[in-house]
């Protein structure tokens, strides 16, 4: 898998292609995988090339034809393909005003291409690389006590509901008239029905995920509840096998299964969504203290991270700001500011000079998260990107603005 500072750079790299259009099908996107022959390739263009003389716009078909005259110009240099393969992404883009912009893009994927492809709409095709972004190992989730049951699966970093069960178990008072060993009798056969009840169901949502996918199951609930439904075996024998182990929570419902996610951190150590859950609770120690070593917000860490003060910069995935340096055109003072970052053209306007309220001009424009990490990388700063896809991660995100630290001291800053 991709480290986390590629994978930033590769999701960004796709938010700004998603959000480019033509205003036909003029768009191209090609895939070209190593074992693909360059001369193909260039053999197939010029036949697309041909093909689109038919295209009744004279607009649309210039365009096609110019891209076309693009990759094909490209090619020229290119001898084979690089191990993982490439993309390249051309075509005229509508910039607004009645008017287009030919652009190109091209991107080596984070994992081997398998196919060729040659696709053209009035947008890129982007499904292959997407996927690559997911990760796609797939954990099954079971909490259950003889009430209800509620089943699951963590996908990546994001936990899926997928089934919930509720039970005809009697308590354990029996009623009037009953022998004690009858009632006791009729209650083991119902918590048998319903152990099988839930078996099949979780056999329906765990079966229908790839067999090599599914990495593992994790069941949780109180005991002896767990034990009994493991040793009962009432899931089906290959997924019997596959059952990492028995946790115990105190909830059964659907927010058991991030009950059971959070206290099965022994069980599925090494995974991104655990070690992310366990920076951001070591920040949340921090933070609480008296004189915690931890910090949150652009401005307070921004001054930690310079003065080398900072040992684990905490970035949100989902940040997307921009950093802008203006130049006042005539008493020369330099000012920065962060604004929201936009997919496409920076459309900002420069704000008058806070000493001399002259113009300003924009003179430079970088990612705040680029700029945030090779400032951290200057300072021998550890950078973790948190997901927004759970609950402390979407809390990173919402409440602390998608920056907070954990720092080598208290600064006080």
């Amino acid at each position: 898998m991709v480290d986390a500072h590629k994978k930033y750079e590769f999701k960004k790299q796709l938010e700004e292609l998603r959000e480019k259009h033509g205003r036909g099908t003029e768009l191209i996107s090609l895939y070209i995988p190593y074992d693909k022959q360059i001369s193909d390739v260039t053999s197939q263009l010029r036949d697309e090339y041909g093909q689109a003389s038919n295209i009744k716009s004279r607009l649309t078909r210039g365009n096609v034809q110019s891209a076309i005259d693009s990759l094909l110009s490209r090619l020229k240099y290119i001898q084979r393909a690089p191990e993982n393969g490439f993309v390249i992404f051309t075509g005229a883009i509508d910039i607004g005003a009645n008017k287009t912009d030919m652009q190109t893009t091209i991107i080596e994927p984070p994992e081997p291409l398998i196919s060729y492809k040659y696709h053209c709409d009035s947008e890129f095709y982007l499904q292959t690389l997407e996927e690559m972004l997911e990760d796609k190992r797939i954990y099954g989730l079971l909490v259950l006590d003889r009430r209800e049951a509620n089943i699951g699966l963590l996908h990546g970093k994001r936990i899926e509901a997928s089934a919930s069960l509720t039970s005809n178990v009697p308590g354990k008072q029996r009623k009037g008239g009953q022998s004690a060993h009858r009632f006791q009798q009729l209650r083991l056969i119902a918590i048998n029905e319903f152990y099988t009840r839930i078996g099949d169901k979780a056999n329906s949502v765990f079966l229908a995920v790839d067999h090599h996918d599914l990495e593992g199951i994790i069941i949780g609930g109180p005991s002896p509840t767990k034990e009994e439904f493991e040793h009962g075996e009432y899931l089906h024998h290959e997924l019997q096998q596959k059952i990492l182990g028995l946790v115990d929570t105190s909830y059964t419902d659907e927010s058991g299964l991030y009950e059971l996610l959070e206290n099965a951190q022994d069980i599925l150590e090494g995974l991104d969504i655990i070690k992310e859950k366990q920076y951001m609770q070591n920040f949340m120690k921090e933070l609480v203290k008296d004189k915690g070593s931890a910090t949150y917000g652009e401005e307070q860490v921004r001054k930690n991270l310079e003065m080398g003060a900072v040992q684990t910069l905490l970035l949100s995935e989902d940040l997307k700001k921009v950093r802008i340096t203006m130049v006042c055109d005539v008493c020369k003072h330099e000012e920065k500011k962060t604004y929201a970052r936009k997919p496409g053209k920076l459309d900002i306007e420069s704000p008058p000079c806070s000493k001399c309220k002259s113009a300003t001009k924009i003179t430079q424009a970088v990612d705040m998260v680029e700029e945030l990490s090779v400032i951290a990388d200057q300072m021998g700063t550890e950078v973790v990107f948190i997901s927004a896809d759970f609950e402390e991660g979407e809390q990173l995100l919402n409440a602390f603005g998608g920056i907070a630290a954990i720092l080598r001291y208290h600064t006080g800053i």
